[in-house]
């Protein structure tokens, strides 16, 4: 549904969404974002110096397919648990197989890098990739989700991230490379964590912002 100049959406479309507050919004995401953006790394690079290498990729494999399960089973994201559950065994595999640390954290690098290419091949086909994803932070109404307020936005927002991935791919191949996984892991975390947090904050403020304006009466939680 494309929203035409000056016509506001069904109210009934809206009549059973709650108020975007913060609380809510925080309390829908902020888990998920943790537990992809922090936890898997952490768990790998712990196990590795504890217990080697075939120990750390396995548990980050299980934690990583735990992860995917969940969101699968709760609808967040559509596909892409699954293919992000694709690429964790695929990684593991080709880490065992070269039996190597480096390896292993290389291919996420790769990943974050496609993922830049695939926020852009989003918006240029109609469908952001940020727009799919922030169905995890609030409950838009599918009829909402085909509208043009939504696909600008995103589509905006998506070539945001877009930039982020690409760059922070560069800067953690530069530093795997040179500076060793001790290293890498930790830029991994400042340059993934504290960024991407920025960047979801600023992109929930915007975009509460933004369909604020619109002429949409939204009941009040």
């Amino acid at each position: 549904m494309v929203r035409s100049a000056g016509t506001p959406f069904a109210p009934e479309l809206l009549t059973d969404l709650p108020e975007p507050t913060w609380r809510l919004l925080l309390g829908r995401g902020l888990p998920q974002f943790v537990l992809e953006g922090f936890v898997p790394v952490l768990v790998f690079y712990g196990a590795w110096k504890v217990a080697g290498l075939a120990v750390a990729v396995g548990a980050s494999t299980v934690l990583s397919l735990a992860l995917a399960a969940y969101l699968w089973r709760r609808g967040t994201g559509g596909a892409i648990p699954v293919v992000g559950a694709v690429f964790v065994v695929i990684q593991a595999l080709v880490a065992l197989a070269a039996h190597s640390a480096t390896v292993y954290l290389a291919q996420p690098v790769v990943l974050s890098a496609c993922w830049g290419v695939v926020y852009v091949v989003s918006v240029v086909v109609g469908r952001p990739l940020i727009g799919v994803f922030a169905n995890a932070w609030y409950p838009f109404p599918p009829a909402f989700r085909a509208s043009e307020p939504f696909r600008r936005e995103f589509s905006m927002q998506s070539l945001v991230w877009a930039v982020y991935c690409l760059g922070r791919a560069a800067l953690r191949l530069v530093v795997l490379l040179h500076a060793g996984i001790g290293g890498f892991v930790l830029v991994s975390l400042v340059s993934g964590g504290p960024f991407a947090a920025v960047l979801v904050l600023w992109g929930l403020w915007r975009a509460r912002r933004t369909f604020s304006r619109l002429d949409v009466a939204v009941p009040a939680g």
